[in-house]
């Protein structure tokens, strides 16, 4: 599993599994937290092949071949720009169903709460934290070699699978133990009242992701790479003379781009294009991250109004 798409489908093939598993477990026993569980489970898988989608084109679109050719005929400027729409339409799916399904547990605990077989619950909840915990690891050891926000993200929702499901297997254990004891009336609030806590505890998770998403749609400038970007400008207009630059810097997605204008003194002698080649291939190397994610554009000009 050394590339984002095969991780991803794993992901997709597991987490279908354990969303059947845990709507059909969740209806045995009666509990809307394990369905609830269930349901999240198959948004994510639904918003993980679409993400799986995204990084195909992105992949085919950076890489060289037929296939290649074809779509950067109707897409010239890549990909990119499909990532954190993605990712930001992820993020609001996965609140949604929380919110709702925290109203639910709430309108639960008002009406009494429910009864439901605990043996089946525990049954469930104990696989599948075995399972997400194992995923976890795997996609953050992949994601090691392969640096993707997609992993980063898929591994980040198991891990939160993994402990939300261990908090379920807690509650679930708790009201078994108290089946026969004096404690027993608590039992039908324990499934609405877990899955409220479990709500909660989601709801904010993906603020981040959605945060990160709606900049890089509104291309907001990163301001570490653009620190970065000056002081190579900086550096360059000084070496060589110039009397200034412009400089453009977005990050969307994976992707960065970078476009570097460099204002030429009036009346400067003519110099052959290999020359200023040789100027954008200094800045190019200073700048670094040279791949298929990196558009750079470096234009020379006299006239400042070419850069702004």
């Amino acid at each position: 599993m050394t590339t984002e798409q095969k991780v991803l489908r794993l992901s997709i093939a597991v987490t279908v599994l354990l969303a059947g598993a845990g709507i059909l477990f969740g209806l045995l026993s009666g509990s809307f937290a394990i369905v609830f569980d269930g349901i999240y489970s198959l948004v994510d898988a639904s918003m993980t092949m679409v993400t799986l989608l995204v990084s195909n084109l992105i992949a085919a679109s950076t890489s060289a071949g037929p296939r290649r050719g074809k779509l950067a005929e109707r897409f010239t400027m890549g990909f990119w720009h499909l990532e954190p729409m993605v990712l930001g339409l992820n993020a609001t799916l996965l609140m949604g169903a929380a919110i709702y399904a925290l109203i639910n547990a709430v309108g639960s605990l008002m009406t009494g709460g429910r009864d439901l077989a605990f043996d089946h619950a525990i049954v469930y909840t104990a696989v599948t934290v075995v399972v997400a915990a194992g995923m976890a690891v795997f996609a953050t050891r992949a994601n090691r070699t392969v640096r993707s926000d997609f992993l980063a993200l898929d591994a980040k929702s198991w891990i939160m699978a993994a402990a939300l499901t261990a908090a379920l297997l807690v509650a679930f254990v708790f009201g078994h133990l108290i089946q026969g004891t004096r404690l027993q009336w608590v039992s039908p609030y324990i499934d609405p009242a877990v899955l409220a806590l479990v709500c909660l505890v989601v709801i904010p998770i993906p603020v981040g992701t959605m945060r990160q998403a709606l900049a890089d749609v509104l291309l907001v400038t990163p301001p570490d790479l653009k620190r970065h970007v000056d002081a190579v400008a900086s550096d360059t207009v000084r070496r060589h003379g110039f009397a200034s630059y412009r400089a453009y810097v977005a990050r969307v997605g994976r992707g960065r781009q970078i476009e570097l204008f460099f204002i030429v003194p009036s009346g400067w002698p003519p110099r052959m294009l290999e020359e200023w080649d040789k100027i954008r291939d200094e800045v190019g190397a200073a700048i670094g991250g040279e791949g298929p994610d990196r558009w750079l554009t470096i234009v020379f000009t006299s006239d400042l109004e070419w850069a702004e």
